[in-house]
């Protein structure tokens, strides 16, 4: 059973290849491209506005209202990563209902990449926030001897977020494949909507952890700096 798309090698050349993962990678960030294109060409600054125009500055505000919430002052500031990060895992998941679409975040390597892009992330907002230098001393705070435990924290959730993600989407393709040989097609069709709803809640929880752990960065890094 073939459950990644990294398995399926449509060219190579040497060391060089091009797997279905890496398309259909390719090809979503396209389709967001150019849906958000779409979305945002006819937007307007006037007291009247359509009713798209209305529901899409709702989702807006409650999604900058979640990241305020979390602790994060300033949330057009990370709005454009994190609601990126969401898009793409949500998008992955409810393209599944497209016949021959193979999810890139049903590869360990694709949440591999979006593990390490929160990991360089997060620095990279308390830098902006605080400072190299007070970003930096933060680590070796309440005592240097928290300076190696620390460092491998850092590690350690990167590989718990690639490994989290990649489980729980890798799961609901598993139990779909093996109830597809064994039961009619009612259940595998029961189970796709329940997948469609797990992979919403992980986008979710995917981006709200890369929330905390940057307010988590920046708070600190704040409270080192006073």
């Amino acid at each position: 059973m073939h459950l990644s798309g990294d398995d399926f090698v449509l060219w190579r050349f040497g060391l060089l290849k091009l797997n279905v993962t890496i398309v259909m990678t390719w090809l979503l960030m396209l389709l967001l491209a150019g849906g958000s294109a779409l979305i945002t060409r006819r937007l307007s600054s006037g007291i009247i506005i359509s009713r798209w125009q209305s529901m899409l500055e709702i989702i807006v505000t409650m999604a900058r209202r979640q990241i305020e919430e979390i602790g994060l002052q300033g949330p057009e500031k990370y709005l454009p990563y994190i609601a990126t990060l969401f898009l793409f895992i949500a998008s992955a998941n409810l393209c599944t209902v497209i016949p021959g679409f193979v999810p890139p975040t049903g590869s360990l390597s694709t949440t591999t990449a979006l593990a390490l892009s929160v990991f360089v992330a997060v620095p990279l907002f308390g830098i902006a926030q605080s400072g190299l230098k007070s970003y930096m001393k933060s680590y070796a705070e309440p005592t240097f001897i928290m300076l190696p435990f620390n460092i491998i924290s850092e590690f350690t959730r990167t590989m718990a977020l690639a490994v989290r993600l990649f489980g729980n989407m890798m799961s609901g393709v598993m139990i779909i494949g093996i109830l597809l040989t064994i039961s009619p097609l009612v259940f595998p069709v029961i189970m796709n909507i329940l997948g469609l709803l797990t992979g919403m809640v992980q986008a979710y929880i995917f981006s709200i952890l890369a929330t905390v752990y940057i307010a988590a960065a920046t708070r600190a890094r704040n409270e080192s700096a006073g």
